[in-house]
């Protein structure tokens, strides 16, 4: 079973983290494509420019993220993994999730201005992305012991509660 979850949440993180590499680009590239034609023409490139983008993100990107989330959440369980190092994978996940969102408003607001728009640069996205995504990949195969990263902490924050 956990061999079946780890597969499963591989498999998806790749193309989860596959989309938030091309994502981008398509935004960068094609979309300034499309503006710098006239007429009929740019129109089309529009309109292939919008379904690329938008069945990209809809039916690849967020699908994958889900399956790789929903797949990780039930390795967290099966797995019994709670140490510091997953922690901090968790906090670079949630920033992967923060850059797929981003990427999906500039989708959106591409689509609905027609580029008539004016966007930040989507490859801000692309780097923003690959550090996240080269620190879960570092976090996971390296498993770092982080204790003396949480050491300046005050004692009260590293001790439970009374009944709690």
């Amino acid at each position: 079973m956990i061999a079946t979850l780890k597969f499963l949440h591989i498999a998806a993180m790749l193309a989860w983290c596959a989309a938030l590499v091309a994502l981008p680009v398509l935004l960068a590239v094609y979309g300034d494509t499309w503006r710098n034609r006239a007429g009929g023409q740019a129109q089309a490139r529009y309109a292939e420019f919008r379904l690329i983008t938008h069945y990209g993100y809809i039916g690849f990107a967020t699908p994958a993220a889900i399956i790789s989330i929903a797949a990780g959440t039930a390795l967290i369980f099966a797995a019994g993994v709670f140490d510091l190092w997953f922690a901090a994978k968790l906090a670079l996940v949630s920033g992967m999730v923060l850059v797929h969102a981003w990427i999906g408003q500039i989708i959106l607001i591409s689509g609905e201005q027609q580029g008539r728009a004016r966007l930040p640069h989507p490859l801000i996205a692309l780097a923003l992305g690959l550090p996240l995504m080269a620190g879960v990949l570092w976090l996971v195969l390296a498993k770092p012991d982080l204790s003396g990263l949480i050491a300046w902490l005050p004692a009260f924050m590293l001790t439970p509660r009374g009944a709690l």
